[in-house]
């Protein structure tokens, strides 16, 4: 049974937004857990009468939206493949596996975020140490965003 294009079409953009959506939870999930976690080290720093250090906090909590970004390039890419008729299954699950991925990703950075934002609270120092476990857990996101695209 062949699909026609409009079939072809709307079956890529459901996995389009499949990877947007997919990666956006995450990044929403990583931002909450990172937030909540930095809320606590703002509270711990006030208790102490230490100066909260305000930068460091919000690149932590911040990180994860990142992957909204990568999740919206793979949107593009797999909105403009369905357009051009491209296999479905393989543009679904794309859009579904890829979001998940990067999703996952965000989730682990804002998790990584919180713990950053409590060492930095209780010590004031390791912020580089942080930033660098903050991008490796990122660069699957990037991996995922890149490679990804060869298998379609």
């Amino acid at each position: 049974m062949a699909l026609d294009a409009s079939v072809i079409t709307s079956l890529g953009k459901t996995g389009a937004a499949c990877a947007q959506a997919f990666a956006a939870l995450g990044s929403a999930a990583g931002i909450m857990v990172a937030g909540m976690a930095a809320i606590g080290a703002w509270k711990k720093c006030h208790v102490q009468n230490r100066p909260a250090p305000l930068l460091q906090f919000v690149i932590f909590t911040g990180a994860p939206i990142t992957q909204t970004f990568y999740g919206m390039i793979v949107t593009r890419q797999l909105t403009d493949l369905a357009k051009g008729g491209a296999a479905v299954p393989s543009l679904l699950l794309w859009g579904i596996m890829s979001g998940l991925a990067i999703g996952m990703s965000a989730w682990g950075q804002g998790r990584i975020g919180a713990a950053a934002a409590d060492a930095f609270a209780e010590t004031g120092q390791g912020f580089t140490n942080h930033l660098i476990a903050l991008g490796i857990i990122e660069s699957v996101a990037i991996f995922v965003m890149i490679f990804a695209r060869m298998f379609v």
